[in-house]
C-alpha cells in the first residue's frame, strides 16, 4: 500500500487494488484536493481511518448530452417545481450531504475535516454547489469540484429531503455545464440512481484521458 507523504504527489492510478483504493496519508490541502481530482484520484474514508484515496476502475461517468429525463422530471421542471441557485449556500449544503440518513450506509465519510477543507476549496473557486429550493426552505442539494480548464466536473455528494429533489438539481447542474462546454461529469462509482440518469460505466483509462 502506497502512504501518501508530506510531498505533493501521489503514485500512478494503476497502482490502486481492485476496489480502487489507491494510497492513504496525507492531509487534505487544497493543493493536494486539486492535485488529487487532477489525476483522477478522490479521497474516501471513514472518520475512525487515515485518509483514503481511491481511482476506481471502471469510472462511473456522465456524459452530458446521455443525460435521461423521465416524463414525470419533465412535469416539474415546466412547472419550475422547484428553485434552484447555484453557490448561494455551500455549507448548509455539505452539512445536509453529511447528516441525512442513507439507508445503503452506515454514518458519513464527510467529518468535520472534509468540510471544512472543500468549504476551502469553494471560497478559492473550485468547488461548486447547487442549491434547490421549495417555498424558501433548502429541500436538496450537491456539491463537487469544478475543473473548469479541463472542463470536468467532479461530483461529490447530494442529498434530498423532498421527493425528487436532487434529481431535479443535478438536472440543473447539467444544462448549466453544457452551456460551459463541459466533457463530462464524474460520478466517482456505480449507484443505481446516477444509471438512471444516464451514468454508465467507462475503463479508468479512457476516463483519465479527458483529464489531460
Amino acid at each position: 500500500m502506497y502512504i501518501v507523504k508530506k510531498t505533493l504527489e501521489f503514485p500512478p492510478v494503476s497502482y490502486a487494488d481492485v476496489h480502487g483504493l489507491l494510497a492513504l496519508g496525507g492531509d487534505l490541502s487544497v493543493e493536494r484536493l486539486l492535485l488529487a481530482y487532477r489525476s483522477g484520484i478522490f479521497p474516501w474514508y471513514n472518520e475512525d481511518q487515515p485518509i483514503l484515496w481511491f481511482s476506481p476502475d471502471p469510472r462511473m461517468v456522465l456524459f452530458p448530452e446521455e443525460l435521461k429525463v423521465s416524463k414525470s422530471m419533465h412535469q416539474l421542471l415546466r412547472k419550475a417545481y422547484f428553485e434552484v441557485t447555484f453557490n448561494t449556500d455551500f455549507k448548509s449544503v455539505i452539512q445536509n450531504c453529511a447528516s441525512v440518513e442513507r439507508p445503503d450506509q452506515e454514518g458519513t465519510w464527510i467529518n468535520n475535516d472534509m468540510k471544512e477543507a472543500y468549504i476551502q476549496l469553494h471560497e478559492l473557486g473550485h468547488a461548486l454547489s447547487v442549491e434547490v429550493w421549495k417555498d424558501s426552505e433548502l429541500v436538496g442539494g450537491l456539491y463537487g469540484i469544478w475543473l473548469e480548464d479541463k472542463k470536468v466536473f467532479c461530483g461529490e455528494s447530494m442529498f434530498a429531503k423532498a421527493s425528487n429533489a436532487s434529481k431535479y438539481g443535478f438536472i440543473k447542474l447539467v444544462e448549466w455545464l453544457q452551456e460551459k462546454e463541459v466533457k463530462l461529469i464524474d460520478c466517482q462509482v456505480y449507484t443505481d440512481h446516477l444509471a438512471s440518469l444516464g451514468a454508465k460505466e467507462i475503463p479508468r483509462e479512457e476516463f483519465i484521458k479527458f483529464l489531460k
